[in-house]
């Protein structure tokens, strides 16, 4: 369980999170959709303790990591997965050096049985084992996709961040990375926190969709009510209107 009460961050004179409670539920998917600009990367950041926030509270596991050291907040963050927006994967290793990097540092005893932690993880997002060998320069954007979500998975974590998965993808290549998101899950039992623009995404892969504007919580729902929604702003959203924009009050919880 990931929660936030109140949380405010600004960065200078631009204030990104205005007072924002989120709830991730054990085992669920939960989707934060909006935006660009509307804080939903600084939300993960702030969730996985990478920004502290300016006010209010975040709770990890039923602990508060609010006011944790660096050294606390390790490990917390040992917890975690991130996939990254353009995977982020070291150009000079091997796919399989990259897999196990995350291993290497928060689970130096597991590098023993690299080549298993390999096999495995490159068969859970549908790779096949002799990938391992190749530099990154010698995939495709799809196949990065995937070895980053391996790479986010080796270390056995409880929560998955993915920002912006499908980004630069093909339709048929995001809905790959789609049925990993919820495999994943299922597979391995892990909560997962997932932001996107793609509403075919969010629609496919959640359990419960979040939507922020300016930096609070509009809206929440599972994918079927944030469709039907009469939220103004939850429909401008969600089919891609111009028209606008709308102000609307926002909810203080989830």
């Amino acid at each position: 369980m990931i929660r936030l009460e109140g949380v405010h961050k600004s960065f200078g004179t631009n204030r990104v999170l205005r007072g924002l409670d989120i709830e991730v539920k054990q085992g669920e998917t939960l989707t934060i959709i909006g935006g660009s600009g509307t804080g939903k990367s600084v939300t993960l950041k702030i969730m996985v303790g990478l920004l502290k926030p300016d006010r209010g509270r975040v709770w990890v596991d039923n602990e508060e990591i609010t006011d944790f050291d660096e050294d606390a907040l390790a490990l917390v963050q040992r917890k975690f997965g991130f996939l990254f927006q353009g995977a982020a994967l070291f150009d000079s290793l091997t796919v399989a050096e990259n897999i196990l990097f995350g291993v290497r540092n928060l689970k130096p005893q597991e590098m023993s049985r690299g080549d298993k932690i390999v096999e495995r993880c490159l068969g859970l997002v549908g790779l096949r084992s002799e990938v391992a060998y190749l530099k990154p320069a010698e995939l495709s954007g799809g196949m990065k996709k995937r070895v980053g979500l391996a790479r986010a998975i080796a270390h056995e974590p409880e929560y998955i961040m993915y920002d912006e998965p499908t980004t630069g993808l093909d339709p048929i290549m995001s809905d790959v990375i789609n049925d990993l998101i919820v495999g994943i899950r299922e597979k391995l039992n892990i909560t997962s926190i997932v932001v996107t623009h793609d509403m075919k995404s969010a629609y496919k892969v959640s359990n419960r969709i979040a939507m922020v504007h300016e930096g609070r919580l509009v809206e929440v729902g599972t994918p079927l009510e944030i469709q039907s929604s009469g939220n103004p702003l939850v429909r401008q959203f969600i089919t891609g209107s111009s028209q606008g924009p709308i102000q609307m009050p926002v909810r203080s919880h989830v």
